[in-house]
Protein backbone atom coordinates (compact mmCIF):
# COMPACT_ATOMS: atom_id res chain seq x y z
CA UNK A 1 0.00 0.00 0.00
CA UNK A 2 1.59 3.69 -0.91
CA UNK A 3 0.24 7.07 -0.48
CA UNK A 4 0.66 9.32 -3.87
CA UNK A 5 1.12 12.37 -2.40
CA UNK A 6 1.76 15.72 -4.07
CA UNK A 7 2.47 19.61 -2.81
CA UNK A 8 0.56 20.21 -6.12
CA UNK A 9 2.14 22.50 -8.93
CA UNK A 10 2.08 26.09 -10.31
CA UNK A 11 -1.16 26.33 -10.41
CA UNK A 12 -1.76 24.65 -7.01
CA UNK A 13 -1.27 24.72 -3.37
CA UNK A 14 -2.70 23.28 -0.32
CA UNK A 15 -1.65 26.53 1.61
CA UNK A 16 -2.78 25.19 5.06
CA UNK A 17 -4.80 22.87 7.38
CA UNK A 18 -7.14 22.97 9.92
CA UNK A 19 -10.58 23.09 12.11
CA UNK A 20 -12.36 21.10 9.30
CA UNK A 21 -11.34 23.70 6.33
CA UNK A 22 -8.65 23.57 3.79
CA UNK A 23 -7.18 26.84 2.63
CA UNK A 24 -5.90 26.28 -1.29
CA UNK A 25 -4.68 28.38 -4.11
CA UNK A 26 -6.52 27.63 -7.30
CA UNK A 27 -4.45 29.58 -9.89
CA UNK A 28 -4.49 33.11 -8.92
CA UNK A 29 -7.23 32.66 -6.26
CA UNK A 30 -7.43 31.74 -2.84
CA UNK A 31 -10.19 29.53 -1.53
CA UNK A 32 -11.19 28.01 2.13
CA UNK A 33 -13.56 25.11 1.74
CA UNK A 34 -14.82 22.34 4.28
CA UNK A 35 -13.29 18.86 4.94
CA UNK A 36 -14.21 17.14 7.63
CA UNK A 37 -11.63 14.98 8.09
CA UNK A 38 -9.64 17.74 9.19
CA UNK A 39 -9.84 17.71 12.90
CA UNK A 40 -6.49 19.32 13.74
CA UNK A 41 -5.10 22.79 13.77
CA UNK A 42 -4.17 25.26 11.34
CA UNK A 43 -1.22 26.30 10.98
CA UNK A 44 -0.67 29.54 9.72
CA UNK A 45 -2.28 32.58 11.25
CA UNK A 46 -5.98 33.95 11.41
CA UNK A 47 -5.30 36.46 8.70
CA UNK A 48 -3.86 34.09 6.46
CA UNK A 49 -7.11 32.23 6.61
CA UNK A 50 -9.60 35.20 6.18
CA UNK A 51 -6.94 36.98 3.14
CA UNK A 52 -9.35 34.88 0.95
CA UNK A 53 -11.50 35.32 -2.28
CA UNK A 54 -13.90 33.06 -1.65
CA UNK A 55 -15.57 30.50 1.07
CA UNK A 56 -17.74 27.64 0.49
CA UNK A 57 -20.62 27.77 3.31
CA UNK A 58 -21.46 24.82 4.71
CA UNK A 59 -24.54 25.63 6.21
CA UNK A 60 -25.82 27.88 2.89
CA UNK A 61 -23.88 25.31 0.65
CA UNK A 62 -22.94 27.79 -1.16
CA UNK A 63 -19.96 29.55 -2.35
CA UNK A 64 -19.68 33.30 -0.91
CA UNK A 65 -17.55 35.46 -3.62
CA UNK A 66 -15.69 37.99 -1.54
CA UNK A 67 -13.58 39.58 -4.31
CA UNK A 68 -15.25 38.63 -7.65
CA UNK A 69 -13.82 35.29 -8.58
CA UNK A 70 -15.16 34.98 -12.33
CA UNK A 71 -17.73 32.40 -13.26
CA UNK A 72 -14.65 29.96 -14.58
CA UNK A 73 -11.18 30.63 -14.73
CA UNK A 74 -8.19 29.53 -16.45
CA UNK A 75 -5.25 26.49 -15.32
CA UNK A 76 -3.31 25.19 -16.87
CA UNK A 77 -1.39 21.17 -16.35
CA UNK A 78 1.99 21.13 -19.01
CA UNK A 79 0.37 21.47 -22.26
CA UNK A 80 -3.38 20.51 -21.16
CA UNK A 81 -5.81 24.24 -19.98
CA UNK A 82 -8.83 23.67 -18.26
CA UNK A 83 -11.49 26.04 -16.72
CA UNK A 84 -12.27 25.62 -13.01
CA UNK A 85 -15.45 27.03 -11.39
CA UNK A 86 -16.70 27.57 -8.32
CA UNK A 87 -19.11 24.77 -8.08
CA UNK A 88 -22.53 24.07 -6.47
CA UNK A 89 -20.92 21.03 -4.95
CA UNK A 90 -18.01 22.85 -3.04
CA UNK A 91 -15.92 21.19 -5.89
CA UNK A 92 -13.77 23.35 -8.51
CA UNK A 93 -13.40 20.91 -11.29
CA UNK A 94 -10.06 20.08 -11.19
CA UNK A 95 -8.57 17.38 -8.34
CA UNK A 96 -4.96 18.09 -7.84
CA UNK A 97 -4.10 15.07 -6.17
CA UNK A 98 -4.52 13.42 -10.32
CA UNK A 99 -1.60 15.15 -11.18
CA UNK A 100 0.14 12.00 -10.20
CA UNK A 101 -2.21 9.34 -11.96
CA UNK A 102 -2.15 12.09 -15.15
CA UNK A 103 1.36 11.34 -15.28
CA UNK A 104 1.90 7.49 -14.42
CA UNK A 105 -0.93 7.32 -17.32
CA UNK A 106 1.27 9.42 -19.60
CA UNK A 107 4.16 6.93 -18.64
CA UNK A 108 2.26 4.07 -19.91
CA UNK A 109 1.01 5.35 -22.98
CA UNK A 110 4.08 6.89 -24.23
CA UNK A 111 6.04 3.73 -23.39
CA UNK A 112 3.66 1.64 -25.33
CA UNK A 113 3.78 3.87 -28.21
CA UNK A 114 7.80 4.00 -28.48
CA UNK A 115 7.38 0.36 -28.32
CA UNK A 116 4.87 -0.48 -31.55
CA UNK A 117 5.21 2.37 -33.36
CA UNK A 118 2.16 3.86 -34.50
CA UNK A 119 0.02 1.89 -31.81
CA UNK A 120 -3.32 3.40 -31.82
CA UNK A 121 -3.85 2.79 -28.05
CA UNK A 122 -7.85 3.04 -26.93
CA UNK A 123 -8.88 4.52 -23.59
CA UNK A 124 -12.15 4.67 -21.74
CA UNK A 125 -12.84 7.30 -18.99
CA UNK A 126 -15.58 6.57 -17.20
CA UNK A 127 -17.57 8.52 -14.76
CA UNK A 128 -15.19 11.25 -16.72
CA UNK A 129 -16.11 14.61 -15.17
CA UNK A 130 -14.56 17.55 -16.37
CA UNK A 131 -12.36 15.53 -18.65
CA UNK A 132 -8.82 16.56 -17.74
CA UNK A 133 -7.69 12.58 -17.96
CA UNK A 134 -9.34 12.41 -21.01
CA UNK A 135 -7.30 15.33 -22.42
CA UNK A 136 -4.10 14.55 -20.87
CA UNK A 137 -4.41 10.50 -22.80
CA UNK A 138 -5.40 12.51 -25.75
CA UNK A 139 -2.38 14.64 -25.82
CA UNK A 140 -0.21 11.67 -25.81
CA UNK A 141 -1.98 10.18 -28.98
CA UNK A 142 -4.71 8.30 -27.33
CA UNK A 143 -8.28 7.50 -29.10
CA UNK A 144 -10.20 7.99 -25.85
CA UNK A 145 -13.75 7.70 -25.09
CA UNK A 146 -15.26 9.99 -22.62
CA UNK A 147 -18.87 9.03 -20.43
CA UNK A 148 -20.44 11.07 -18.29
CA UNK A 149 -23.96 11.21 -16.65
CA UNK A 150 -24.13 14.61 -16.64
CA UNK A 151 -24.94 16.80 -19.73
CA UNK A 152 -23.62 20.18 -18.17
CA UNK A 153 -20.62 18.38 -17.09
CA UNK A 154 -19.29 17.12 -20.85
CA UNK A 155 -20.05 20.73 -21.55
CA UNK A 156 -17.50 21.98 -19.45
CA UNK A 157 -15.58 19.24 -20.87
CA UNK A 158 -15.60 20.11 -23.95
CA UNK A 159 -14.93 23.31 -23.57
CA UNK A 160 -11.74 21.81 -21.88
CA UNK A 161 -10.88 20.23 -25.27
CA UNK A 162 -11.19 23.41 -27.13
CA UNK A 163 -9.19 25.90 -24.90
CA UNK A 164 -6.24 22.75 -24.53
CA UNK A 165 -6.36 23.22 -28.40
CA UNK A 166 -6.98 19.19 -29.22
CA UNK A 167 -10.35 19.29 -30.93
CA UNK A 168 -8.37 17.67 -33.59
CA UNK A 169 -7.51 14.66 -30.96
CA UNK A 170 -9.70 11.46 -31.49
CA UNK A 171 -12.24 12.02 -28.19
CA UNK A 172 -15.89 10.55 -27.84
CA UNK A 173 -17.95 12.39 -25.41
CA UNK A 174 -21.10 10.23 -24.50
CA UNK A 175 -23.42 10.92 -22.16
CA UNK A 176 -24.70 7.96 -20.72
CA UNK A 177 -25.19 5.60 -17.71
CA UNK A 178 -21.50 4.02 -17.24
CA UNK A 179 -22.97 -0.12 -16.77
CA UNK A 180 -25.14 0.13 -20.11
CA UNK A 181 -22.18 2.16 -22.20
CA UNK A 182 -20.15 -0.62 -21.62
CA UNK A 183 -22.54 -3.79 -21.74
CA UNK A 184 -23.06 -2.12 -25.34
CA UNK A 185 -19.35 -1.95 -26.24
CA UNK A 186 -18.97 -5.52 -25.40
CA UNK A 187 -21.62 -6.58 -27.64
CA UNK A 188 -20.33 -4.15 -30.44
CA UNK A 189 -16.75 -6.01 -29.91
CA UNK A 190 -15.00 -2.29 -28.73
CA UNK A 191 -12.16 -3.15 -26.70
CA UNK A 192 -9.93 -0.85 -25.10
CA UNK A 193 -6.37 -0.93 -24.17
CA UNK A 194 -6.94 1.53 -21.19
CA UNK A 195 -10.29 1.83 -18.63
CA UNK A 196 -9.92 4.98 -16.26
CA UNK A 197 -13.10 5.58 -13.39
CA UNK A 198 -13.79 7.24 -10.96
CA UNK A 199 -17.10 5.89 -9.28
CA UNK A 200 -19.64 7.42 -6.79
CA UNK A 201 -21.10 6.39 -3.65
CA UNK A 202 -24.42 6.91 -5.22
CA UNK A 203 -25.69 7.94 -8.24
CA UNK A 204 -28.26 8.19 -11.12
CA UNK A 205 -27.61 8.01 -15.29
CA UNK A 206 -29.00 10.38 -17.61
CA UNK A 207 -32.35 8.29 -17.72
CA UNK A 208 -32.70 7.49 -13.70
CA UNK A 209 -30.51 4.31 -13.85
CA UNK A 210 -29.30 3.94 -10.61
CA UNK A 211 -25.88 3.53 -9.18
CA UNK A 212 -25.25 1.85 -5.87
CA UNK A 213 -21.23 1.52 -5.58
CA UNK A 214 -21.73 -1.78 -3.77
CA UNK A 215 -23.96 -2.97 -6.10
CA UNK A 216 -22.66 -1.56 -9.06
CA UNK A 217 -19.07 -1.44 -8.89
CA UNK A 218 -17.97 -5.17 -9.60
CA UNK A 219 -20.71 -5.57 -12.50
CA UNK A 220 -19.00 -2.90 -14.07
CA UNK A 221 -15.63 -4.37 -13.43
CA UNK A 222 -16.80 -7.84 -14.67
CA UNK A 223 -18.25 -5.87 -17.74
CA UNK A 224 -14.64 -3.85 -18.01
CA UNK A 225 -13.25 -7.33 -17.93
CA UNK A 226 -14.72 -8.10 -21.55
CA UNK A 227 -14.00 -4.72 -22.85
CA UNK A 228 -10.25 -4.61 -22.80
CA UNK A 229 -8.17 -5.69 -25.94
CA UNK A 230 -6.11 -9.24 -25.27
CA UNK A 231 -2.90 -7.19 -24.24
CA UNK A 232 -4.44 -3.97 -22.30
CA UNK A 233 -2.03 -1.18 -20.77
CA UNK A 234 -3.63 -0.53 -17.36
CA UNK A 235 -7.17 -0.31 -15.46
CA UNK A 236 -6.70 3.06 -12.95
CA UNK A 237 -9.98 3.18 -10.51
CA UNK A 238 -9.90 6.43 -8.13
CA UNK A 239 -12.52 6.73 -5.03
CA UNK A 240 -14.06 9.51 -3.40
CA UNK A 241 -16.21 9.46 -0.21
CA UNK A 242 -16.21 5.61 -0.16
CA UNK A 243 -16.06 4.42 3.26
CA UNK A 244 -13.97 1.31 2.26
CA UNK A 245 -10.21 0.90 2.15
CA UNK A 246 -8.09 0.41 -0.67
CA UNK A 247 -7.83 -2.83 0.48
CA UNK A 248 -11.33 -3.56 -0.93
CA UNK A 249 -10.62 -2.10 -4.40
CA UNK A 250 -7.91 -4.39 -4.78
CA UNK A 251 -9.50 -7.25 -3.66
CA UNK A 252 -12.36 -6.58 -6.22
CA UNK A 253 -9.85 -5.48 -9.08
CA UNK A 254 -7.97 -9.00 -8.50
CA UNK A 255 -11.52 -10.83 -8.71
CA UNK A 256 -11.34 -9.65 -12.74
CA UNK A 257 -7.99 -8.89 -13.54
CA UNK A 258 -5.98 -11.26 -11.77
CA UNK A 259 -5.93 -13.62 -14.72
CA UNK A 260 -3.79 -10.91 -16.60
CA UNK A 261 -1.30 -11.10 -15.04
CA UNK A 262 0.41 -7.73 -14.13
CA UNK A 263 0.49 -6.30 -10.68
CA UNK A 264 -1.65 -4.19 -8.78
CA UNK A 265 -1.16 -1.12 -7.28
CA UNK A 266 -3.29 0.54 -4.12
CA UNK A 267 -3.06 3.48 -2.15
CA UNK A 268 -3.98 7.01 -0.87
CA UNK A 269 -4.08 10.14 -2.62
CA UNK A 270 -3.42 12.83 -0.61
CA UNK A 271 -2.11 16.36 -0.74
CA UNK A 272 0.72 17.98 1.14
CA UNK A 273 0.29 21.07 2.83
CA UNK A 274 2.85 24.25 2.15
CA UNK A 275 2.51 25.01 5.62
CA UNK A 276 3.43 22.12 7.65
CA UNK A 277 3.98 20.18 5.12
CA UNK A 278 1.10 17.58 6.60
CA UNK A 279 -0.29 15.22 4.24
CA UNK A 280 -4.82 15.61 3.42
CA UNK A 281 -6.03 11.67 2.30
CA UNK A 282 -8.29 12.92 -0.64
CA UNK A 283 -9.00 9.40 -1.81
CA UNK A 284 -8.30 5.96 -2.35
CA UNK A 285 -7.20 4.38 -5.44
CA UNK A 286 -6.18 1.30 -6.72
CA UNK A 287 -4.15 0.59 -10.36
CA UNK A 288 -3.54 -2.52 -12.18
CA UNK A 289 -0.94 -2.25 -15.08
CA UNK A 290 0.35 -4.80 -17.34
CA UNK A 291 4.31 -5.49 -16.95
CA UNK A 292 5.49 -6.36 -20.64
Amino acid sequence: MIILSTPGWDEYELLDTGNGMRLERFGPYRLSRPDPQIIWRPRLDRQDWTNIDAYFDAEKKQWINKNNVPSKWLMRYKNIAFYAKLSPFKHTGVFPEQILQWEWMEDKIKDSRLKIKDKKIRVLNLFGYTGIASLVCAAEGAIVTHVDASRPTIGWARENQFISKLQEHPIRWILDDAVKFVQREVKRGVRYDGIIMDPPVYGHGPLGEKWDFNESFPKLLSLCRLALTNTPLFVLINAYAISSSSLMLENTLGDYFSDLGGSIEIGELALEEKSAKRLLSTGIFARWSNDK
